[in-house]
């Protein structure tokens, strides 16, 4: 349900809305359920003139059983869902595909830096492109992100993608994703991180090969750039 409302801009965004949508789906028979039954006992047990009072201890088994089938029920579905939600977790934070190229993501108070290789594919070299606040990527190509802060707590957000990452200070932190759908996305810090911590907001441009060799040539010259460059 979550792609009516934010696109599915990465490889990996329909496996995480699935675990969303699984706990929703879980989840709403029992809230409209116990909503149902706390108005229904409301009405049914509002006070009444020369009514009195019943004390239940709740300790006999046709009073107990209210309580312990939809626990044993609800734990049930807790196993479900943590079986999901780990195995997404794994192909999304433990598991680290082969990157086609890699990107440095540097947070700040309150801006963004991102470094980008060059013509030649590869960080740290004399080509590289440094902007601010404007991440741009291929569709289709496989990224490793280097995440680093300057200065406080600061998290790299891509709610598209459905990417969420902190920056520690002292750290580098690799990640990936692969931008499968061409547009521009919100990019956002979701960490609490001072005063211009609302103002803290960039833009992803994921752009297809051929607007991506425009772009590069603009900013970096004229390149033959392989998807498996580093």
């Amino acid at each position: 349900m979550i792609h009516a409302f934010i696109p599915q801009a990465s490889t990996f965004a329909g496996d995480i809305d699935f675990v969303i949508d699984l706990i929703f789906w879980l989840v709403l028979p029992f809230f409209l359920l116990s909503e149902f039954c706390i108005f229904w006992f409301v009405a049914k047990f509002r006070h009444k003139e020369g009514g009195k009072a019943q004390y239940i201890t709740g300790e006999k088994a046709h009073e107990t059983k209210w309580v312990t089938w939809p626990h044993f029920l609800i734990l049930a579905f807790d196993v479900l869902i943590i079986y999901f939600a780990v195995g997404v977790w794994y192909d999304v934070k433990q598991q680290l595909p082969e990157a086609d190229r890699t990107v440095r993501v540097i947070g700040q108070q309150w801006a963004w830096t991102f470094v980008h290789p060059g013509p030649d594919g590869e960080l740290d070299t004399p080509d590289d492109i440094e902007l601010n606040d404007e991440l741009h990527l291929e569709d289709g190509v496989t990224y490793h992100y280097q995440l680093q802060s300057r200065d406080v707590l600061h998290s790299f957000s891509i709610p598209a993608f459905r990417l969420k990452q902190d920056a520690v200070p002292g750290r580098t932190i690799t990640g990936w994703f692969t931008p499968n759908r061409v547009g521009e996305y919100d990019f956002q810090c979701a960490e609490m991180c001072g005063v211009g911590h609302g103002l803290m907001v960039a833009r992803t441009y994921v752009h297809s090969p051929e607007d991506y060799k425009v772009w590069l040539a603009e900013h970096g010259g004229v390149a033959s750039l392989s998807p498996t460059a580093n």
